[in-house]
């Protein structure tokens, strides 16, 4: 209801946002370069964050910037399952015939990433989401699926992006193995509290106004409360922006932010 009021072309703070753009905070900048630098090792890389910290949609920006002749970009998303229903859900990325055995899958899988290597001259880059959520034996198994021992360079990157609490589960013992391989470790954090202003007006911009519709002290309401990460922010804002068109206001203050607040919590 409140683009109308504000004049707005769209929704600024939805979840559609492309790649393209996407704020570039310093944590954006921080990801993009370690994750580029993964690509070039070709090996095991951990991204963490808390919920709505931007990482997958920071890994979905550089994958979508490689280039399609270089790389082949495999992504695999909250998979809770078993070994075998990893490996059925990299068989069906990979265009492969679902087998019914899980040794014949994985060495099909092995076989298509060597094909990709050695006779199409690609990169395979597998990312799995949500990897917190892996059971222990299907982290060993991606392991497995990496290990190409009697070759020079690796040729499967594996990217495992996740909350947190994959980091503490990856340095147990049992993983240990997997632990020593990970090449690239980046823990993604909020925006800071001078980039949320940035942040706010650049999605502003999207939606069609270069006015400066939230207050400073309503942008530091936001900031507080949201701890700097971009999809709390997002639902904040728009919470708040529909408080203060009901008010008929002209700009967010930090009253209208407090009001928004039951609706996020």
């Amino acid at each position: 209801m409140y683009r109308t009021h504000f004049g707005l072309t769209g929704y600024p703070f939805g979840s559609d946002l492309p790649p393209d753009d996407l704020f570039v905070s310093a944590a954006v900048k921080e990801l993009e370069t370690r994750l580029l630098h993964l690509l070039e090792l070709r090996g095991i890389g951990l991204v963490t964050g808390d919920c709505g910290s931007g990482k997958t949609t920071t890994c979905r920006k550089v994958v979508v910037s490689l280039h399609t002749g270089l790389y082949r970009v495999f992504y695999v998303p909250n998979t809770t399952g078993n070994v075998m229903d990893l490996y059925k859900s990299i068989a069906f990325e990979l265009n492969l015939p679902v087998e019914r055995s899980r040794a014949t899958l994985y060495r099909a899988i092995r076989a298509e990433v060597t094909r990709l290597c050695l006779e199409s001259h690609l990169r395979p880059i597998l990312i799995v989401d949500e990897a917190q959520h892996l059971r222990s034996d299907v982290l060993e198994d991606l392991r497995l699926l990496t290990n190409y021992e009697m070759d020079s360079q690796n040729r499967l990157c594996l990217v495992l992006v996740g909350q947190p609490e994959l980091r503490r589960r990856i340095s147990m013992a049992v993983h240990e193995a997997l632990n020593q391989r990970v090449v690239v470790r980046h823990h993604v954090g909020g925006l800071t509290r001078d980039e949320t202003p940035a942040y706010l007006a650049h999605l502003l911009r999207r939606a069609g106004t270069e006015l400066p519709l939230f207050e400073p002290a309503a942008i530091e309401a936001i900031f507080q409360a949201t701890l700097g990460l971009p999809r709390k922010i997002n639902l904040l804002a728009h919470h708040a922006l529909t408080a203060t068109a009901l008010a008929r206001a002209k700009v967010v203050t930090a009253e209208h932010v407090q009001a928004a607040m039951p609706e996020v919590s």
